[in-house]
């Protein structure tokens, strides 16, 4: 390969551009309206625009992908994770078009991003399983029964995608309905495909997964563990290589179980298997993961190999530069940055980004995807940066890891960095006395109080004004930021966005987060009980339930697909 276009945004884009420059390659990126001036749009060799604001009209968008493919001269396609990663109609259409595909073959991600398939290769070469539909459901009475009959909590997941969108868990029979059709509406926003399995949830579990590589030439190779259970909404926040506190024997069955899986299904490139470990240590089959994962800087560290190199090679025909398990050079651990306010439960906070100082030191990598100046949009994820921290022993990482997350600095949108620092000094983190943390620990264990942080900025308008030009006789589309021509064309006036104000009112219903009202669940004018269900809200591909914080009779202020800043009223409550 010569070219590679990088069907993504953001760090991952990024991170796949310096391997390109490191492979002797040359990158092409692709950029949504809002993402013309960010990093990866300027650090590639070529970049082009996708003309649309939404993941379908953009990141989502095959024929405009494959179009400036063809118009770059672009010879390959790399797809980092979420998006099209895991699509095997991208894939096939990718390779229909004479381009290489680096990731794993469609047959295989049709195999294994299908997660009832994944299931049944899994029983297949004998890895353990918890119970689960053999089938994706039809329905919410098939989620009902099933709950029924082997009880709950249980875990209504998406069968294409991952990520933790469209995964939903239910503990009570009477949110069961709705949490299945909030799955759907999720894993269609953010895959284009709705269908839904579900499975027994283990309560309290760990997240454990295996990095394998194949290449083409028969070689399957597990480079080890990662634990990935520090965890909010079914999003990973912290993550880290080897796994800790696992037995040799414990070890030994996931790295067999993975390479078996793979094996099994004619496995090429990076991919992950995912189990869940239960308090009494049972080890339970979760997914394949059929792509890069986020997390693949901790398994890079502790191997000393770069994974989005080793796919370049898989897809150039090139054997894996390893060949065995190699023993972990030390521990690392990353910890996602994302734009979110964690003394609000962890709500995205899109908006511009004032100050971005990053750490530096022994044992500090940041894999980044803004810097001061950039905007973290609206519609798309809120991870902005990976902070990757690594010692000779755990031990020396945590001391590392405190340093560096005091280093960092981060100003105009909000940022877990607050909650990281808390918990990089709490007992069931740190383990002296056992690790106690699992999947659930945030929402369930994690009490320390952590301030909301100031409101970001009022999000500026990203969206382009178009308008055909003619450069020396040829005919040229030229896009201007509509904020630099507000003035002139009233851009800012025709946004549906509203302003951002604070609600100031008692009965007032404020928007817990800047985001499009998906969905009104009462009418204007009902009479609603205090804890009701009345809206949902979308924001950076995740849904979030407004409920009513009164009894009362309801005004609706604003209606579905209208966007609204943080903290301005949706409705009022008399």
């Amino acid at each position: 390969m010569k070219k590679v276009l990088i069907a993504n945004r953001g760090e991952i884009a990024v991170r796949v551009i310096r391997a390109c420059a490191d492979y002797g390659v040359q990158s092409v990126a692709v950029y949504a309206n809002a993402d013309i001036d960010a990093l990866h749009a300027r650090m590639a060799d070529e970049a082009y625009g996708l003309d649309g604001d939404r993941p379908a009209d953009t990141y989502l968008n095959i024929p405009k992908l494959l179009e400036i493919a063809r118009k770059s001269g672009a010879d390959a396609v790399h797809p980092g994770y979420g998006f099209l990663s895991e699509s095997e109609g991208f894939a096939q259409a990718v390779i229909d078009a004479g381009l290489r595909w680096v990731g794993p073959s469609p047959a295989t991600i049709a195999k294994l991003g299908d997660k009832v398939e994944a299931r049944k290769i899994a029983l297949q070469v004998g890895a353990p399983l918890v119970a689960g539909t053999p089938d994706p459901v039809k329905d919410a009475g098939e989620v009902l029964a099933f709950a029924e009959q082997h009880g709950l909590p249980i875990i209504i997941k998406a069968a294409f995608g991952g990520g933790g969108r469209g995964m939903k868990i239910a503990w009570r029979m009477d949110e069961v309905e709705e949490l299945y059709h909030s799955a759907v509406r999720e894993a269609v926003t953010a895959f284009g495909r709705g269908e839904c399995f579900v499975e027994q949830f283990l309560d309290k579990p760990r997240h454990i997964e295996a990095q394998v590589l194949a290449d083409t030439h028969g070689n399957v190779v597990v480079l080890g563990t990662r634990d990935c259970s520090l965890q909010r909404r079914n999003q990973k926040l912290v993550e880290e290589a080897p796994a800790p506190f696992l037995t040799d024997a414990q070890r030994e069955r996931i790295h067999t179980a993975a390479r078996d899986i793979c094996a099994a299904a004619g496995y090429t490139s990076a991919g992950t298997v995912e189990f869940l470990l239960s308090a009494g240590g049972a080890i339970s089959f979760l997914e394949v993961n059929t792509r890069l994962q986020v997390e693949h800087p901790v398994t890079e560290q502790t191997t000393g190999i770069d994974l989005v190199v080793e796919q370049l090679r898989v897809a150039d025909g090139l054997p894996l530069s390893v060949t065995d398990t190699p023993a972990p050079l030390g521990h690392s651990i990353e910890f996602r940055i994302n734009a979110e306010d964690v003394g609000r439960g962890f709500l995205p906070t899109p908006g511009p980004v004032l100050r971005f100082e990053p750490p530096s030191g022994p044992g500090v990598r940041v894999d980044a995807g803004v810097q001061s100046g950039s905007v973290v949009p609206g519609t798309f994820d809120s991870l902005m940066a990976k902070l990757i921290v690594s010692g000779a022993t755990r031990e020396q990482a945590l001391t590392r890891a405190r340093r560096a997350l005091r280093e960092f600095r981060i100003e105009g949108v909000a940022s877990v960095l607050p909650f990281h620092r808390a918990v990089i000094d709490h007992p069931d983190f740190v383990g002296h006395d056992g690790f106690n943390v699992h999947t659930r620990w945030i929402e369930s264990d994690f009490a320390e109080p952590l301030a909301a942080a100031a409101r970001a900025e009022p999000q500026a308008d990203g969206s382009l004004l178009r308008t055909a030009i003619e450069i020396d006789g040829r005919r040229v589309v030229l896009g201007l930021p509509a904020q630099l021509l507000g003035g002139l064309a009233n851009a800012q006036a025709a946004s549906p966005a509203m302003a951002s104000t604070e609600a100031a009112d008692a009965r007032d219903v404020p928007a817990p987060v800047a985001g499009t009202v998906h969905a009104w669940k009462v009418a204007d004018g009902d009479e609603v009980e205090e804890g009701e269900l009345i809206a949902v809200m979308e924001a950076m591909k995740m849904e979030m339930q407004v409920h009513a914080h009164r009894a009362g009779r309801i005004t609706l202020r604003t209606a579905a697909g209208i966007f609204v800043a943080a903290g301005l009223p949706i409705a009022t409550i008399g």
